[in-house]
């Protein structure tokens, strides 16, 4: 038997080697938790005299294999007790348990790596040496965790090392508890609350932070609260999925009814049965404790690493919880000499902390006024497209769902006035309003009284240019260098910006306002680098201090708003998204199968997306040239059997009409192909063409889907809203019925699928048989674009191909069903050669799924090492010839970092008569930055990389 030679990587190679360069001392102790270090460091400079010497490490430093066997021998293997507690299980640091149960052996040193998530692993116990009661002994020191049970984990390494410290059996620490963070005093009551009861916030923390004293952020966050007229509770958990957590904290919860959730841990809780935050049916609202620095958010586009992205950001949304931003920073305390150590602190961010308290206010707010007093704004997009696009949203019939959305409201018991028919809607949106009395003191605290007859929104000019001189001097710069002074933008006359709206008793309905340039529309529309004018900020200024809106709605899928410059995740005060809307709720109806854009609104502007179904589907038909065709197959059909004269000529005539349409050129027929081959493919072609199901017409919001309606009444009254998966009905997805539920998308770590690398690798394998058909070779290079939407909706299958192309199998962890690896296939398994895959990745692609383009860029790097023909590894061959060429093995491209779109129809906008060369141009203009793993390719311009790819 012949074993095939293969190769895997893991995900940790695809970081930067560093060495921590610290001295070897008796006992190590190592951790994923900064929580579970700083405790640990503490309790042992309390006593340190007692105890051995000691070094701690994080293990996120300690990911590349190189930094591991690095600190393995000069630390590790001379230490006399080491501790991992290992958050994730094996998978997450496989090589180091691996190494260390190998140096273990080879030292003597006793090794006890424990859980970090309470749930046993049998992986880690074999490649412990201490014996399980103690080392159970030392799980529960951790588990439990504060200064107590960690000064007697210390003296219990120190007696086992040979000292005379006495130690005690570890003490229980409540999975659930109350504590005070921060000083404060809050108001009698909250403000607008319309009810003499304290609004109350719960702010929820992990245990390991509070024992660790690690609570500045909190108290920062309670006492902004608290200042806004907040009743404050701050409590603990070891994690919402811990049962000893669950009971007290749902108790509490039935008892002290508060009217929003402050949440800081981090994954989803959610089981069959639901989150135990459910059970409190109001708003929760995420708030991350970072890991980064400051200094590394500030100076970055994403806002959030791969990591804190997953766990903080896309596994909580699985939970229905509201995305607020982020809350504090890690930053370094002061350096601990004895340890060679400085641990990590998280350190509140006070714009944030402001930010977080002024949402927690506002969904405050919406919940606790009355129906009748809520004032709403109604949003629908104006999508620069063909004429008749005013309102428009993607599969949602905008002025028919206004309508149904305005009943719904008006039989919850909002004042909601007539609304004008769906024509008369669109004409009275789009008309130019006359101009009125200017509305006057409008950023004044006090409600300005509108007119009930008033059919234009109206800000002075002095309103606005008062509220202009507090924006952020860079983005003020930004958008009078785009679009000069307020007095030069259209929408400005007699002195004040003026948009026809629709007031319908406490509702406004109005047509999104232009982003950009009015001559450019099409092209500003997406354009992630261009500010909004003045005539936006305006209008959403008069939206928030003039009509002072309690929530927004906007209409289908979708606006600008959430597309607006800043951070991709996780926006800061200068970010345009943020400047514009403030802390206003957004409840965002969103067509069910577009999750990726979904998570855009979700992410960028806090929205509640409310899914809604997609057209029905028919089958396509046959049409025009294409019925034609069919008739005369019908004809040549009866023909071939009665008449065979007959039948030659209506298959010259079949092929002939197929040359005439193009249909021929686009199904590759060759003129001197064989007649019957040729009728036969074109015969399949057409009947599949007839049975590809397609949308019919538009769907009305909560028409047929009445849990439509009522996902958005349960927003607008700032209840729990139920989560629900995004994806296609069409291919299959009926997890995501029924809909009106609060969208989500992934998990990004578990792209691609197991599912997806089945499609995905049998698409690869037929890309190459039809190649080697049609050409009569394996094809040797291959591009191919991924884009975000698509990528969720199917679970990764572009990306699969793309694996499976390259010779290369994704590994999964069998318990959380991420991605952890990849497996090298062998030529022999392969039964074909390699190909050389260029990845052309969009800007939602690249912002959600960072580890999967490292990923990728490492397994292009491994192909690109290894020993093997160039006939069998292009890519190799290619690497090969340009040794000295840093970008040679790049194939990863996209847009600028923070930039989105291929730049093609700012081109056609500027000139529609642009030629195939100068639109091929402008593509390889907006493709040319690098991505992979590592700093140095996070978005490197690559002009000649990416041109040579394309050649």
């Amino acid at each position: 038997m012949h074993l095939l030679r293969s190769e895997t990587r893991s995900l940790d190679e695809t970081v930067e080697a560093i060495d921590l360069a610290q001295t070897p001392a008796e006992m190590v102790f190592l951790s994923f938790s900064d929580s579970d270090l700083a405790g640990v460091a503490n309790a042992w400079e309390r006593n340190k005299e007692s105890f051995p010497s000691l070094r701690l490490a994080n293990l996120s430093a300690l990911r590349h294999p190189f930094s591991i066997d690095r600190y393995v021998e000069s630390v590790i293997a001379r230490a006399r007790f080491v501790i991992v507690r290992l958050l994730g299980g094996l998978d997450y640091w496989r090589y180091g348990v691996e190494e260390l149960a190998r140096a273990a052996q080879a030292h003597g040193f006793t090794l006890a790596i424990v859980p970090g998530d309470g749930r046993a692993d049998a992986r880690l116990e074999a490649a412990s040496t201490l014996p399980r009661p103690e080392r159970e002994r030392l799980f529960a020191y951790l588990q439990n965790g504060g200064a107590e049970n960690l000064h007697e984990l210390l003296a219990f390494v120190a007696q086992r090392l040979g000292r005379p410290t006495p130690w005690r059996e570890p003490r229980l620490v409540s999975a659930f508890g109350f504590f005070e963070a921060g000083r404060r005093e809050a108001a009698a009551t909250f403000k607008h609350s319309g009810s003499n009861r304290p609004a109350h916030v719960l702010i929820l923390l992990y245990r390991s932070a509070y024992l660790a004293a690690d609570t500045a952020p909190i108290a920062a966050l309670a006492e902004a609260l608290a200042a806004r007229g907040f009743r404050v509770t701050c409590a603990y958990v070891t994690s919402l999925k811990d049962d000893e957590a669950i009971a007290p904290l749902a108790e509490f919860l039935a008892e002290g009814k508060p009217d929003v959730v402050m949440n800081t841990t981090a994954f989803s809780a959610r089981l069959d049965a639901g989150s135990v935050l459910d059970a409190a049916d109001c708003p929760v609202i995420q708030a991350v404790l970072c890991g980064s620095t400051f200094e590394q958010w500030q100076v970055g586009q994403r806002g959030l690493s791969a990591a804190d992205l997953a766990m903080n950001v896309v596994l909580p949304e699985i939970d229905g919880r509201i995305f607020g931003g982020i809350l504090s920073f890690k930053g370094e305390t002061k350096r601990q000499e004895a340890l060679e150590f400085t641990h990590l602190a998280h350190q509140p961010e006070a714009s944030r902390v402001a930010h977080l308290a002024d949402l927690a206010a506002a969904w405050t707010r919406l919940r606790r006024r009355q129906p009748a007093k809520r004032r709403l704004a109604c949003i629908l997009s104006d999508y620069p497209g063909k004429g008749g696009r005013a309102g428009y949203a993607v599969g949602l019939d905008t002025p028919q769902s206004v309508a149904a959305i305005a009943k719904g409201l008006q039989d919850a018991g909002y004042r909601i006035g007539p609304i004008p028919e769906p024509a008369e809607l669109i004409a009275t949106l789009t008309q130019s309003a006359e101009p009125t009395t200017k509305i006057e003191e409008a950023l004044h605290p006090a409600v300005f009284p509108l007119a009930e007859d008033r059919d234009e929104a109206v800000l002075s000019l002095s309103d606005y240019r008062r509220f202009f001189a507090r924006l952020p001097a860079p983005f003020r710069a930004a958008v009078h260098s785009a679009f000069g002074d307020p007095e030069h933008d259209p929408c400005l006359r007699d002195g004040a910006f003026r948009f026809p709206i629709v007031r319908a008793g406490t509702l406004v309905i109005a047509l999104q306002p232009d982003r950009g340039h009015v001559s450019s529309r099409k092209p500003d529309y997406h354009d992630v680098n261009l500010p909004p004018r003045h005539a936006y900020i305006a209008f959403y200024l008069w939206l928030r201090k003039v009509w002072r809106i309690d929530a927004m709605i906007h209409c289908g899928t979708h606006g600008t708003l959430e597309w607006l410059p800043g951070k991709s995740v996780a926006l800061s005060q200068d970010c345009a998204p943020e400047l514009v809307l403030g802390a206003v709720p957004v409840v965002y109806p969103f067509i069910v199968n577009n999750p990726g854009e979904a998570a855009q609104a979700k992410r960028r502007i806090g929205a509640v997306t409310i899914g809604h179904m997609t057209p029905r589907l028919i089958d396509a038909g046959s049409h025009g040239a294409t019925a034609e065709l069919e008739g005369l197959f019908d004809e040549y059909a009866n023909a071939q059997s009665l008449d065979r004269r007959r039948a030659r000529l209506l298959s010259q005539a079949i092929l002939g009409k197929a040359a005439e349409t193009g249909l021929a050129d686009e199904l590759g027929l060759e003129t001197n192909q064989d007649p019957m081959t040729a009728l036969t493919k074109l015969d399949a072609w057409l009947c599949d063409l007839k049975e590809m199901r397609i949308g019919d017409g538009l769907h009305t919001f909560g028409e047929g889907t009445p849990s439509e309606i009522s996902g958005l009444l349960r927003a607008l009254d700032g209840r729990f809203v139920e989560p629900g998966p995004a994806g296609a009905p069409s291919r299959g997805r009926l997890d995501v019925l029924p809909t009106g539920r609060n969208l989500f998308t992934i998990d990004p770590r578990a792209v691609p699928t197991r599912t997806a690398w089945e499609i995905g690798s049998r698409t690869a394998s037929e890309v190459m048989t039809r190649h080697a058909q049609d050409h009569g070779d394996w094809p040797r290079r291959i591009i191919i674009d991924l884009w975000g939407s698509a990528t969720m909706r199917t679970g990764g299958d572009d990306l699969a191909q793309a694996f499976s192309l390259l010779g290369v199998r994704p590994l999964w962890d069998n318990v959380s069903t991420r991605v952890c690896g990849f497996e090298i296939l062998p030529p022999a398994k392969l039964g074909r050669p390699r190909v050389d895959v260029t990845l052309r990745i969009s800007g939602l692609f690249r912002d959600v799924f960072p580890t999967q383009i490292a990923l990728f860029d490492e397994a292009v790097r491994a192909v690109a090492r290894l020993d093997e023909d160039d006939a069998d590894n292009p890519l190799a061959a290619v690497v090969r010839a340009s040794p000295a060429e840093a970008l040679a093995p790049a194939r990863v491209f996209g847009a600028a970092p923070g930039a989105y779109g291929l730049g093609l129809a700012r081109a056609l906008g500027e000139d529609g008569s642009l030629s195939r060369e100068a639109l091929g141009e402008a593509y390889l203009g907006a493709t040319s930055h690098a991505y992979g793993a590592g700093a140095a390719l996070e978005g490197v311009e690559a002009a000649s990389a990416f041109r040579a790819r394309v050649a």
